[in-house]
């Protein structure tokens, strides 16, 4: 007989273990299937631990910098093996973290492999039992997994994903990353400021594509002078695998192949959705692309079934698929929950400099068919920045010219990714420049540049 429920969530990442919550706090009977760690990929392997990893990278690089601050470090050395063990005890203590939260909101657990079997039923397999849950929703929020390259799958040896990246072997001398979206570009930042050669191949004709030209243009700039050889409107070709190192061939900007050998690489081309094997295909659950299509509360074509997160339509973000997920629980509750607008969510990059924007870029608003007010200030007229030794950086605002609504803002250099914040609220609340333009900021902080870029925008920048 199979055990009842009114939600089963089947995923504990991001997505799920926030709709399970958010369901039981709505007083809703709710159970959640997780095949491997609570907490999903983000929190185990993934968003968090990286930062623990970039945290560390950062100290390193302040350390080898130090006389630029008036201070004296010597003998300066990194143990990765010692930066891998915080990194994985952070993920540990957070993966426990949720474990308290499922039982503090009383929601049932049920470790194994979910399958959706029938309209309303999911059935869990572990050690080859396998046991029938029933609800009237079921909430499908199994995330993604790293895309391989078909003629170079990862071997956790020398060709790494993303995970193999967050636990390695060894330190590379040669690292290659192709791909220079987040999660290439964050780990080719880690192992730069740790001290590896890093060659980063994107084959769009930019770095960080997604974000506005200025902000690629201004990090590619910044990561250069760090060192790193990046190179655009590039593809890698092949890669031969041996003991000590690969063989790669990239098909350069100007048409030629180079030969270049490197000790590992990291794979950083996407995601696929995990959305084999879960039973889809018995219900009729429609996909576009082999993501689950749902409209603006996260309803599939089937009545009952939900789905969050990286398994449906992009921007593929943990705090995207949170929301989701409360979005969810409340449609289910009987609730009318606002539909989630991607324009109001924020994207942040944690290299260094780090990037964060939420909203159009220029180009985009421009493609639109708005007409446009830009505005731009940088971190060198910052006092804060300069006082930091952080002045490398600057804060972009793009507003409707005709109305003053602020469509999107983007930011690059230090602690932006905590800043933004700030804008995506002025969004969410639907700002103009005049509200921004009245709103008193902080003095001495790097915020300034949030208010001098608005007002730059409307030719009363003050500082620069």
């Amino acid at each position: 007989m199979a055990e009842n429920y009114d939600v089963i969530v089947l995923g504990s990442g991001p997505g799920g273990y926030v709709a399970a919550i958010r369901c039981a706090q709505l007083g809703l009977k709710t159970a959640i299937v997780e095949r491997e760690n609570l907490g999903g990929i983000c929190l185990n392997w993934g968003c968090i631990p990286t930062k623990a990893l970039l945290r560390s990278a950062e100290i390193f690089h302040y350390m080898n910098h130090a006389k630029d601050y008036g201070l004296a470090a010597e003998k300066i050395s990194a143990d990765i093996e010692a930066v891998v063990k915080r990194s994985r005890g952070v993920a540990k203590q957070l993966n426990q973290g949720v474990t308290h939260l499922m039982k503090k909101n009383k929601i049932t657990v049920h470790m194994g492999e979910g399958k959706l079997v029938a309209k309303g039923k999911l059935s869990v397999t572990r050690d080859g039992k396998t046991e029938e849950l029933a609800a009237k929703d079921i909430i499908v929020a199994t995330g993604a997994r790293a895309r391989d390259l078909p003629f170079a799958p990862a071997d956790g040896k020398r060709v790494w994903t993303y995970r193999h990246a967050m636990t390695p072997a060894e330190m590379p001398s040669k690292l290659l990353v192709i791909g220079s979206g987040a999660i290439g570009i964050e780990f080719a930042s880690f192992y730069n400021d740790m001290g590896a050669d890093v060659t980063v191949v994107e084959m769009m004709d930019r770095i960080v594509p997604v974000e506005d030209v200025d902000v690629s243009a201004f990090l590619e700039k910044a990561l250069k002078k760090q060192g790193m050889t990046i190179m655009t409107g590039a593809g890698v070709e092949k890669i031969d695998v041996g003991v000590n190192g690969i063989k790669a061939a990239i098909k350069g900007k100007d048409g030629k192949v180079t030969q270049g050998d490197f000790s590992h690489v990291i794979v950083a081309i996407g995601i696929l959705p995990n959305t084999e094997n879960i039973g889809l295909e018995t219900l009729g659950v429609k996909t576009e692309r082999g993501h689950i299509a749902t409209d603006g509360a996260c309803r599939t074509n089937v009545e009952g079934v939900w789905a969050i997160g990286d398994v449906t339509a992009p921007p593929w973000l943990a705090h995207k698929a949170s929301h989701e997920g409360v979005i969810v629980a409340e449609a289910i509750a009987g609730g009318h929950p606002h539909a989630m607008d991607p324009r109001n969510i924020p994207g942040c990059t944690y290299c260094h400099p780090q990037i964060a924007s939420v909203g159009l870029t220029e180009a985009r608003a421009k493609e639109a068919g708005y007409e446009v007010k830009v505005g731009m200030f940088p971190f060198i007229g910052n006092g804060k920045a300069i006082a930091l030794g952080e002045a490398e950086g600057f804060t972009k605002t793009v507003f409707d010219a005709k109305t003053g609504e602020l469509l999107g803002a983007h930011m690059v250099g230090a602690e932006v990714t905590e800043m933004i914040q700030g804008f995506v609220v002025g969004k969410t609340l639907e700002t103009t420049e005049a509200e921004l333009m009245e709103t008193v900021f902080p003095h001495p902080t790097i915020s300034e540049s949030m208010h001098e870029s608005v007002l730059a925008a409307y030719g009363r920048a003050l500082h620069i």
